[in-house]
């Protein structure tokens, strides 16, 4: 249960806009990314370090965004099944959550500095696209996160981008394996915005925020998160019989019991609390099937 807006100290608050449980979609596709650099002798320390802290700090930032453009747009109300939202509580001003804002995402830009001096102008174009669209999803004239997009920035953004991103500042290159390997960390790390978006249905019809799930309804969500992790799981296979790497690139097979738990919550559960669990669940079964995919890759 989360404590009561009063008891709750300004650097808790912080931490709360943070949503440090999202912070694993950061991590993952940086570790995959990064294993596909040592599985092609291209690993780079310092890139992939730098790779990693972009990858936090966009995560964070567009956390800050979300809960501060959801305010005003009517989103965040009691109604809210999901955690507390520090704007909306009151527990941080709009204009202190603003220049949270500005000053991650200034040490985004500072960390992408380095990344654009080892990758050149192709870091730069993905920096300035990945800080665009963290603030455009709930922002800006058209954000995409009420229209139905979101589902596909997020699989883009935290998914292609950050895989082949994280691989390119090491290796300066790109192959087809490495955005075949990209996929199932972004199919992963979209289903986490599934679940978010499953469980705030109600409330973002009524904001008239038309997210996919509002669109689809509960059974196609649920159709959508199916799919998102059947093809997950079958996509290492690709990159067994048709890469030609290790049979261990099934490791993340390893985390189909989690994976079929939160199928079975999600078909069968709609209340907040569950759906929180759930979408807990679903941010570190991400996290453990690119680790899995990651020590395959390296191994």
């Amino acid at each position: 249960m989360t404590a009561s807006p009063s008891a709750i100290s300004p650097g808790r608050a912080w931490l709360l806009a943070a949503r440090p449980k999202t912070l694993p979609a950061a991590l993952a596709p940086v570790l995959v990314g990064t294993a596909l650099a040592f599985h092609d002798n291209a690993f780079a320390l310092l890139p992939a370090l730098a790779a990693l802290m972009g990858a936090l700090l966009l995560q964070i930032g567009s956390n800050f965004a979300n809960d501060y453009f959801d305010f005003f747009k009517g989103a965040d109300t009691h109604e809210r099944l999901g955690p507390l939202r520090v704007t909306a509580s009151g527990l941080i001003s709009p204009g202190q959550l603003r220049w949270g804002m500005v000053a991650v995402f200034g040490l985004a830009a500072l960390d992408g500095l380095y990344l654009i001096q080892v990758g050149g102008w192709p870091i730069l174009a993905v920096g300035v696209a990945s800080i665009l669209a963290a603030l455009l999803y709930t922002g800006g004239p058209f954000p995409f996160g009420y229209y139905g997009l979101g589902d596909l920035f997020v699989f883009i953004f935290f998914g292609l981008v950050a895989v082949c991103g994280t691989y390119y500042v090491q290796a300066l290159s790109l192959t087809w394996p490495v955005i075949v390997a990209a996929v199932p960390p972004g199919l992963l790390i979209t289903a986490i915005l599934v679940v978010n978006n499953l469980r705030d249905i109600e409330t973002d019809a009524k904001a008239s925020k038309r997210t996919l799930a509002v669109m689809l309804g509960r059974p196609g969500t649920r159709l959508e998160y199916r799919l998102l992790l059947v093809l997950a799981y079958g996509l290492p296979l690709a990159l067994w019989l048709g890469y030609g790497y290790s049979l261990l690139v099934l490791l993340p097979w390893l985390t189909m019991p989690l994976a079929l738990r939160l199928l079975r919550e999600i078909l069968v559960k709609v209340d907040g609390p569950t759906l929180n669990a759930a979408l807990a669940g679903t941010a570190r079964l991400s996290l453990l099937f690119s680790l899995l995919l990651a020590a395959g890759l390296a191994i």
